[in-house]
């Protein structure tokens, strides 16, 4: 009986170092393959990615979940550079910024909130010497954005929501969030994704985030997915999005002091954060929003309608005084 527990424990510890073996493996692949294009900036001990591009008034943009800074260079942030001073940011625990201190760790399920990943990135803008930006956010970087704007009223000249978070929503998030949002998901599942997950389901998960539209060629080679897929990324990305909710719910009794312009664009077909739950609730929450609903496009819409989303930042810019 002994000898049989100890076999089971051997074997395990074997399979365990296997796991976190190939997942090391995978990772260091990945980095390999998609260093940073920006500078990393010492923000508090944190390593902040940040890429800066054109001249003109401030734009920050920031990604949504299961992204990096890289969501937006396929051609959209280049056609903005311009006119604008675009800065781009990788949120906390994404692309190749690290997590704030409190949060990470194999058996840690501490998130960083809206608010405190905002504060972290305003830290990075003020390095940058960004003054009275327009802040984009997109899908959950839009819930960034607006704690952006709740904490700097006076310095945020407008907010432009792609796809954005911005309401609490009924139901949960799918037992994928749950599992790797948890302690031992955490701890022992995420690094059986990082090790083994193969490629065809990458490409049916992109595939999920741009119905109905088709993903650019070659996308998922150019965000890295390599890099969302890090032990650090994956927990990080669940921990934020499992524990969201809860945020959204205390920032919206705050929506009214938003008073800066707020343009929000939204696709009538996106699924992965439906206008109806989301932009459509907040117009009625903000005094100076302005919301432009496209018919039959999803939700990567910095793709799939790059020209909506400029044109959105350039009446925000209008609005503002600012161009």
């Amino acid at each position: 009986m002994r000898t049989g527990v100890f076999l089971a424990l051997v074997l395990l510890a074997v399979l365990i170092g296997v796991v976190q073996w190939r997942a090391a493996a995978r990772e260091a692949a990945a980095e390999a393959a998609t260093p940073p294009v920006g500078q990393i900036l010492n923000i508090d001990g944190v390593p902040v990615h940040a890429l800066v591009m054109g001249e003109g008034p401030d734009l920050v943009l920031i990604h949504g979940a299961s992204g990096n800074l890289r969501d937006f260079t396929t051609g959209f942030a280049e056609q903005l550079a311009d006119r604008y001073r675009v800065i781009l940011f990788d949120r906390p625990g994404m692309g190749w910024t690290g997590r704030l201190p409190g949060s990470g760790g194999a058996w840690n399920t501490s998130e960083e909130t809206p608010q405190a990943q905002a504060a972290l990135l305003q830290k990075a803008a003020d390095a940058l010497e960004v003054r009275n930006p327009i802040v984009l956010g997109h899908s959950f970087g839009g819930i960034v954005a607006i704690a952006w704007g709740l904490s700097r009223p006076d310095d945020t000249a407008a907010l432009v929501l792609a796809g954005a978070v911005s309401e609490p929503w009924p139901g949960g998030l799918g037992w994928t969030y749950t599992v790797n949002g948890s302690l031992p998901g955490g701890a022992l599942f995420v690094p059986m994704v990082t090790a083994f997950v193969p490629k065809s389901y990458v490409e049916a998960s992109i595939n999920a985030i741009f119905a109905p539209q088709e993903a650019p060629a070659g996308y998922g080679d150019h965000l890295g997915t390599g890099l969302t897929l890090r032990r650090t990324s994956l927990r990080a990305n669940a921990q934020q999005v499992n524990a969201l909710r809860p945020h959204v719910v205390e920032m919206q009794k705050q929506y009214a002091r938003l008073t800066m312009p707020i343009e929000a664009v939204h696709g009538d077909a996106d699924t992965i954060v439906p206008a109806h739950i989301h932009a459509e609730v907040l117009m009625g929450d903000v005094p100076r929003g302005a919301l432009k609903i496209l018919p039959g496009q999803g939700h990567m819409l910095q793709h799939t309608a790059p020209g909506e989303l400029v044109a959105a930042i350039d009446r925000a810019a209008a609005h503002a005084g600012l161009r």
